[in-house]
């Protein structure tokens, strides 16, 4: 598969650089320019300028990061040799920038300080676009809608959003459950900033990081960030303070009600292992739902892959929107076949004429169209020895499938599997399973994850999804337990396009747990910061004919 992905996205590449013109530009560099923000702040920025003229004129670019501005992220001089200039500018409170750093709270009106300090410089093209992934595409969804619905004179013109998502508290408590792998990983990095940082981040990224492996067993979670710091990180403890995504500390720092209020052409860039990919499609579908639809492309990458290509194709974006140069895409949408090793090009995500296929749970263990009878399947979860995480998205050099046969053999786990198929089916879209599901705890996840079961035994990872039920979070969407104390759950799982070759199986696992990447539940309901004591929990599906459990999932026919 890495071979195969290596091979595509070279060829993407070439195809890229044959099409778009040669770097022509020496570009000169401005350091720590000074941008005043509406409280009096400084934030420091970088300015890249093409040096002579940039015919026809290309838009300037704002690039707003937390990281730093070194041009390996930021890209800015790969942008400025092909003739635009570049504003790298450093969020509040991080690379030499006043103020405080507090995750994304500051960033809109920062970011609209900025847009409208850009239009008033003597160096502005005439248009404004922006560039940048993860934090950097968050600091895009930030100001775009707001500024079109409020100040359109100074909304950015185009949108270049690479592995990102308007909402980062959507992540953070993914249908209740807290993010543990990412959210501590991110904050220790973040904890580790200046020249000290930079080279212990450069180290730990070559090898295990035990402490943070050591702090992801920590309970309460609220102690988690001394552990592997030190000290209490502000943002951690806040993130965890507030498990429901409804309170004013997450809705203040979601941007997505304002995503159809963008009017600029818009360029996204994902993977199918990338921890913001659900969310980043559903922006794509608000887009597409407003009658605007963006460039898409889906490649079978993770969140730190392929920044080249995205370079490349925002530049050939942004040159045909501005520069009128020759379109490089067949169809608006091209996304990756996992499974089968192919790219397709499609006019929009979902590609049309997918439909919904039923296979339901048996308490056989088989996975079948056909509605089972009656009958229950039971698991033992027990928080002390958490089920673990296996696979599944990631923000690591090389992610990809995973063999589950051996995870499958857990007892923690419950496996249901199709007979062998006598046709390929090829998945495209976001599959959502329905448990009726009863178990002795207050509080308890559903983790389930599809997996495509090869002749030889290998059973390799496909998406998954998580739901949490009896925590303060989730209080307000819980659905009531009827007479016998089961509720019926809805658990959407990770978008995918893959193709099952006949003669493989499809396999579907539940189990109570993805842990480290989401935190255990105790399965007491206590709020997640504090709760210390765990409860082992006898876990149930149901299979009767009145309320089936099964899994609905999206088939292509291509």
């Amino acid at each position: 598969m890495t071979s195969i992905r290596r091979r595509l996205s070279g060829r993407l590449r070439r195809a890229h650089r044959h099409a778009a013109t040669e770097p022509p530009y020496a570009f000169t560099v401005r350091r720590k320019l000074r941008v005043p923000m509406d409280d009096g702040v400084e934030l420091v920025a970088d300015l890249y300028l093409p040096v002579g003229a940039v015919e026809p004129p290309l838009p300037t670019i704002v690039v707003r990061s937390p990281y730093g501005r070194h041009g390996s992220l930021t890209h800015a001089p790969a942008l400025a040799a092909e003739g635009f200039t570049v504003l790298v500018q450093s969020c509040r409170g991080t690379g030499g920038s006043g103020g405080r750093f507090r995750p994304q709270l500051d960033e809109q009106r920062d970011g609209m300080a900025t847009h409208r300090w850009v239009r008033r410089q003597p160096w502005f093209t005439g248009t404004v676009a922006t560039y940048g992934e993860s934090y950097l595409g968050y600091t895009q969804w930030a100001v775009a809608g707001r500024m079109r619905r409020e100040d359109p004179g100074n909304a950015p013109d185009a949108l270049c959003l690479n592995v990102t998502m308007a909402d980062f508290g959507a992540i953070t408590w993914n249908n209740g459950a807290f993010s543990l792998g990412g959210s501590l990983g991110w904050s220790r990095l973040m904890d580790l900033r200046g020249l000290r940082g930079v080279l212990v981040r450069a180290r730990l990224a070559r090898r295990r990081d035990r402490k943070l492996t050591e702090a992801f067993d920590v309970l309460p979670l609220s102690r988690g960030d001394t552990a592997v710091a030190g000290h209490p990180i502000s943002w951690y403890q806040d993130w965890l303070a507030h498990e429901k995504l409804t309170d004013d500390y997450w809705t203040q720092q979601s941007h997505t009600a304002s995503v159809p209020d963008v009017t600029a052409p818009v360029y996204m860039a994902t993977g199918w292992y990338d921890i913001f990919l659900p969310w980043q499609l559903r922006n794509y579908a608000q887009l597409a739902a407003a009658g605007r639809p963006p460039r898409l492309t889906i490649g079978p990458w993770g969140h730190g892959s392929e920044q080249s290509l995205f370079l490349a194709e925002s530049i050939a974006f942004l040159k045909e929107h501005f520069a009128g140069a020759p379109a490089t895409r067949p169809a608006p949408v091209r996304a990756f076949v996992t499974g089968a090793g192919q790219w397709h090009d499609l006019p929009a995500w979902p590609p049309p004429g997918t439909v919904a296929q039923r296979w339901y749970l048996h308490p056989s263990g088989l996975l079948d169209p056909a509605v089972p009878d009656v009958g229950i399947t039971r698991y033992t979860y027990d928080p002390d020895q958490p089920t673990p995480a296996l696979g599944g998205p990631s923000t690591g050099p090389a992610p990809g499938p995973v063999d589950n046969s051996a995870h499958e053999r857990r007892a923690d786990v419950a496996v249901f599997r199709s007979p062998p198929l006598d046709h390929a089916i090829v998945l495209a879209g976001e599959p959502i399973a329905h448990v009726r599901f009863r178990s002795t705890a207050a509080s308890a996840d559903v983790f389930i994850r599809i997996c495509d079961v090869h002749p030889d035994g290998r059973s390799m990872s496909v998406c998954d999804g998580i739901r949490r039920i009896g925590s303060i979070g989730t209080a307000a969407t819980d659905p009531q337990p009827d007479e016998d104390g089961f509720v019926d759950l809805d658990v959407p799982l990770w978008p995918a396009f893959h193709r099952f070759a006949a003669g493989h199986r499809l396999a579907v696992q539940v189990s109570s747990g993805a842990h480290p990447r989401y935190a255990r539940n105790p399965g007491t309901g206590q709020p997640a910061a504090t709760a210390a004591t765990t409860v082992r929990a006898e876990q149930e599906i149901s299979h009767e004919r009145a309320h089936p459990s099964r899994i609905d999932l999206p088939v292509w026919a291509s």
